[in-house]
């Protein structure tokens, strides 16, 4: 048996155990995908030396895994993100993504529901391997009141805890991304293996995605072409006004949901309900109104990249946004408030991780305030 296998079957063991010692039977099963879906990611996987040299892989994925081989030396040496055995296999998944997310959140509330697990804690999401699998679970949450969504996610991190194992690999979900973006992507996931606060999900995605711009606009100016930096540009300026459109959206959503506790205990609670109803609705008509407007004025193949998220909108998907963008500013602020260092950014992070979750909370509104900017 070979050393992953060996690694795979015990990985699979602790994961089992762990689930009938903590969970009982009633998880056993979510966790038994969880685990025999990673494992199957995992046999998979083959070193990118192997795929360089075996002439049936194509030239195009042969120059992107050696472009990648370059982005992670990049994020060691210029970054302070971890040299270890991540990124350095890759694994065809002949599926549309590694993972399938599913977020759920009340009626009158952008605040996810929570789900909590051995070593991540409790966290806004549950992901499932297959879409059907996502899909299914999504309806129990609708049945059970909340909204709910699914989406799909290329990558995602073992927050370092399987390096002896091989890591993290690449992956075919986001191997064909444009220079720009699979940088992005790839310091994302590097920088939770230097940082993870289990429970605290918008500081760990925030501080990562602080990472991913910051470390991405790096390699953009120092190490990529004019036509990669032209190609990213246009982009992420749609991009960028997508999250300024989702931002003020929650805001009004959020101004909405404020009023909802007090119609609680209003006597004329189901006429407030009905207006509420409607403001909600007014709202995401708007939203929806204004985002075929910006769509009009974009063009080339990637026009409609977020059409499928905007017909899916509701408070669980405006929810799971928030945790990626909201904190960004204020990581960003740290950032210049050290130098721009990045071992001395790592470590400040690292010490507001230490805080006391109020204390944490804080300091990063300190921060955002300071930037002067939203998460955008």
């Amino acid at each position: 048996m070979t050393r992953r296998r060996k690694a795979a079957w015990l990985l699979l063991a602790v994961v089992a155990g762990t689930v009938a010692s903590l969970s009982g039977c009633s998880n056993l099963g979510y966790y038994w995908q969880s685990a025999n879906g990673h494992l199957d990611l995992m046999r998979s996987a083959r070193p990118v030396p192997q795929w360089l040299a075996d002439p049936a892989t194509s030239a195009a994925l042969r120059d992107k895994l050696a472009l990648t081989q370059r982005m992670r030396r990049f994020a060691v040496t210029e970054l302070g993100l971890p040299d270890n055995a991540s990124y350095t296999e890759y694994a065809d998944l002949h599926r549309g993504a590694a993972v399938w997310n599913v977020v759920a959140a009340p009626p009158y509330s952008l605040k996810l529901k929570t789900w909590c697990f051995p070593v991540a804690g409790c966290v806004g999401y549950r992901g499932y391997y297959r879409d059907a699998d996502a899909l299914a679970e999504a309806e129990v949450q609708r049945a059970e009141g909340f909204e709910a969504g699914v989406y799909p996610v290329p990558a995602y991190s073992t927050l370092g805890w399987l390096n002896w194992a091989g890591g993290d690999p690449l992956l075919s979900t986001f191997i064909g991304y444009p220079e720009g973006e699979l940088a992005r992507l790839m310091f994302h996931e590097l920088a939770h293996q230097v940082l993870y606060v289990p429970g605290d999900t918008a500081f760990n995605e925030s501080y990562a995605t602080a990472v991913e711009r910051i470390g991405g606009a790096r390699w953009l100016a120092t190490e990529a072409s004019e036509a990669a930096r032209s190609e990213y540009a246009q982009f992420d300026q749609r991009r960028q006004q997508f999250r300024q459109l989702t931002l003020e959206t929650r805001q009004q959503l959020e101004a909405i949901y404020d009023a909802s506790d007090a119609m609680d205990a209003s006597p004329a609670g189901d006429r407030d309900r009905q207006a509420l109803d409607a403001r909600k609705k007014a709202a995401l008509d708007d939203f929806r109104a204004r985002y075929a407007a910006l769509r009009a004025g974009w063009s080339g193949p990637q026009q409609g990249a977020y059409d499928r998220w905007v017909a899916r909108a509701n408070n669980a998907m405006f929810g799971a946004q928030a945790v990626y963008d909201d904190l960004v500013p204020a990581f960003e602020a740290l950032f210049e408030r050290e130098g721009r260092d990045w071992r001395r950014f790592h470590a400040a992070a690292a010490k507001l991780a230490a805080l006391p979750r109020n204390e944490r909370e804080e300091a990063l509104k300190n921060m955002t305030q300071q930037n002067g900017k939203p998460g955008v």
